[in-house]
């Protein structure tokens, strides 16, 4: 295939999922938007904006040095310079590899260090790492900024990229130099198949039931539903669930998992650009309505987790317990591409029952409770986890606000 017409498709496919990306809300086949894009294409973008791309192809075939070109890694780039023009750090192209790694995630198994990544004006910045990693048991904390992977230089890289020279084989090691609090760390992993179990539980001793929900994958609906059937047959007197460093997932398994602790009405309201909204309700056939709720969050707890302990903070149905959440107020949906590669375009933000906004802000807990320094040899001591029990016990718990940044004039 020649190579201006394989350009050419790349970019009207992505122009067009850009453009009708919301189709997927009325199922429309991957083909139609491709259609209706090009139907159009001549009436509303002119047919010399392309110019300049070619001119600039022409001369990279003609005149470049280094030949021949790779024009697969030519057309990669171009795509993820157009979407990163939209200065959205959760619009990306993935290529195939990433692609494939995103649905294996999703699916609950994967090969790497397990820690949930994103750019942070240009940094690369742990989000959470994941239960039971290899990422996890080195110590990699949330707001760690991943400055080196093997002696190569992350800052300013695409996150897709950075994050594909993190991931390996399991049984490798990649050497990573870690910023922290201004600190630099150099911090050896050996990476590892990592199993995506979401859900785990149990009854505390106090008799309150216990539920640590990691992300929100495909199968954690299901999951959930087997764990608390097994732990509300105990009877406890209450319930907390934990979304500490839970990264996010699935917004459809969120809503689900929202109907298991809402007894019926408004999980959240998407909120488009052209000002369209669409509510997400739930019915009145869950699991644990009734039982008295706490919920745990941290600067961890991002997307679907925040969108979760919103609903159950705005419906007043349970009691928010931690540190102020990380802020991710935006929806994205994900386009496979012809190459087996992906797109991820954010469409919509996100509002609380109550249509509040915690893009960049993130939701406040009821209950600031902070966890102590970590003192090495020491195991840490959850202070988080006591002061939900404590309330569930109906004792008085001390709210203890971060203090205010106060900034020299």
């Amino acid at each position: 295939m020649n190579p201006r017409t394989v350009v050419s498709y790349f970019f009207t496919f992505i122009g067009a999922i850009i453009i009708f990306s919301t189709g997927y809300l009325i199922g429309q086949s991957p083909n139609a938007p491709i259609r209706l894009f090009r139907e159009t294409a001549a009436t509303t973008t002119g047919g010399d904006q392309f110019d300049p791309f070619w001119e600039v192809w022409d001369l990279v075939h003609e005149r470049y040095l280094r030949q021949p070109v790779d024009d697969t890694a030519l057309i990669e780039g171009a795509i993820d310079g157009m979407l990163a023009t939209l200065d959205d750090p959760h619009t990306r192209y993935l290529s195939p590899d990433d692609q494939q790694a995103a649905q294996e995630s999703m699916d609950g198994e994967f090969q790497g260090i397990g820690a949930e990544v994103q750019d942070v004006d240009g940094a690369i910045t742990v989000v959470t790492p994941i239960d039971g990693s290899p990422a996890q048991e080195a110590g990699i904390q949330p707001g760690d900024i991943l400055r080196e992977s093997d002696g190569v230089p992350l800052t300013g890289m695409d996150v897709t990229e950075a994050a594909a020279l993190v991931r390996g084989p399991a049984g490798t090691t990649v050497s990573l130099v870690v910023e922290r609090d201004g600190e630099l760390l150099n911090i050896d992993i050996v990476r590892d198949v990592i199993k995506l179990a979401t859900v785990r539980g149990e009854v505390l001793e106090e008799g309150i039931a216990y539920v640590r929900l990691s992300r929100f994958g495909n199968n954690t609906g299901e999951e959930l539903d087997d764990l608390l059937s097994e732990l509300l047959a105990e009877n406890p007197t209450g319930l907390i669930l934990d979304l500490r460093r839970n990264p996010g997932g699935s917004l459809d398994t969120t809503v689900d998992i929202a109907d298991q602790f809402l007894d019926g009405g408004l999980v959240l309201v998407e909120r488009f650009g052209d000002g369209e909204t669409r509510p997400f309700e739930v019915d009145d056939d869950g699991l644990a309505q009734h039982i008295p709720l706490v919920v745990l969050i941290d600067e961890g707890s991002a997307s679907a987790s925040e969108v979760l302990a919103g609903a159950i903070q705005d419906r007043g149905r349970g009691i928010i317990i931690g540190q102020v959440s990380f802020g991710k107020g935006t929806v994205q949906t994900w386009h496979t591409l012809s190459n087996d590669g992906g797109v991820r375009v954010t469409i919509a933000e996100w509002l609380t029952p109550a249509e509040s906004s915690i893009d960049q802000i993130g939701l406040t807990p009821d209950y600031y409770i902070p966890l102590p320094e970590p003192v090495e040899g020491e195991e840490l001591e959850d202070t988080q986890l006591q002061a939900a029990i404590d309330f569930l016990q109906g004792e008085t718990i001390i709210s203890i606000p971060p203090e205010p940044n106060l900034q020299s004039e």
